[in-house]
């Protein structure tokens, strides 16, 4: 089957210029590569041009050039509309600053492959900080009430089911993405990875599969819960959008999730240095939250200046699901 790897980048060559080796040096190369170069103000553009040319990976590269950053929701939507439209039966997804090793996509297809029953939505891999630690950042949520029928389906192929997974070397259907939407681009930065993944597996199975690894080299070691000043604008504004709009979530899920994230905010306030910038952040994230809605995904692509007609529904965030 067909894999399209999508990476999404802004302003950090070096570190893309180690994830695209990494991807080269897998066991199984992705059919493709595309990255999605996030309207980069450093060489990023000369430096995929230039390793594009030369033709050196053991794969086409393809690099789309947004006309403005639209955060990685917005990236990861216009790679994937891209990955679609090549006819990709797999998409690979993750950021520029992740490092798989080198079975990590062989690992994935294998459990994908393995897997007894109908196909999983997506499987994801283990991602580890740079000092080997499981990191908190993308460590996917368990399924809840899943059954033993299920829970021994997965472990048969050396995995667990999730309700979710973040956008860290993490391995999807294109056609379940052609049938619920793309990634919310409006979003721009955070819940993004959990709105879209709820909702390609709401109703149907995902796995975790810690035999694929990949080191996510994130500056620090930590999650959401660690201060993160104005930006938890986007923390309050996306998950109002999401608990109130999204077809990810059934309503007793909603109520679980709102209830961990109302603990995890409090914890947030209680860790940090500066309670005001949080607050301020907090009251302009309820308000944009409750007093607006997303815009469609592919009027944000088309804004930025990418297609994104081809991932399914424009409105992907009151897409039907099942429970």
């Amino acid at each position: 089957m067909s894999v399209v790897a999508v990476l999404v980048t802004h302003d950090r060559r070096e570190l893309l210029a180690e994830a695209l080796d990494a991807v080269a040096a897998q066991t199984r190369p992705p059919d493709a590569v595309i990255v999605v170069d996030n309207a980069s103000s450093d060489d990023t553009e000369a430096f995929l041009r230039a390793r594009r040319d030369t033709g050196g990976d053991p794969f086409p590269l393809e690099v789309v050039r947004t006309g403005r950053n639209i955060g990685g929701a917005g990236g990861f939507a216009a790679g994937i509309a891209r990955a679609l439209a090549r006819d990709a039966a797999l998409v690979w997804l993750m950021d520029d600053d992740t490092v798989p090793r080198p079975d990590a996509l062989s690992a994935l297809v294998a459990a994908r492959d393995r897997y007894a029953g109908d196909a999983p939505a997506l499987v994801a891999g283990r991602v580890v900080w740079t000092d080997g630690r499981d990191h908190p950042m993308n460590t996917p949520r368990d399924k809840p009430g899943v059954s033993a029928a299920e829970r021994e389906a997965a472990a048969a192929v050396g995995c667990r089911p999730v309700r979710s997974a973040s956008f860290v070397s993490v391995l999807v259907d294109a056609d379940v993405v052609r049938e619920r939407g793309l990634p919310v681009a409006d979003y721009f930065l955070w819940n993004d990875d959990f709105e879209f993944t709820t909702r390609l597996l709401r109703g149907r199975r995902g796995l975790y599969c810690p035999d694929s690894v990949a080191v996510h080299k994130t500056r620090t070691f930590g999650d959401a819960s660690d201060d993160p000043g104005d930006r938890f604008f986007y923390e309050v504004r996306n998950k109002i959008w999401l608990f109130t709009g999204s077809a990810g979530l059934a309503p007793a899920e909603r109520a679980l999730y709102a209830g961990a994230t109302l603990r995890r905010w409090s914890r947030t306030f209680a860790g940090s240095s500066d309670r005001a910038v949080l607050g301020r952040a907090l009251a302009r994230g309820v308000r944009a939250g409750v007093l607006g809605r997303p815009r469609p995904t592919g009027a944000v692509l088309r804004e930025a200046g990418v297609a994104g007609d081809r991932g399914g529904t424009d409105d992907p965030g009151s897409a039907d699901g099942s429970d």
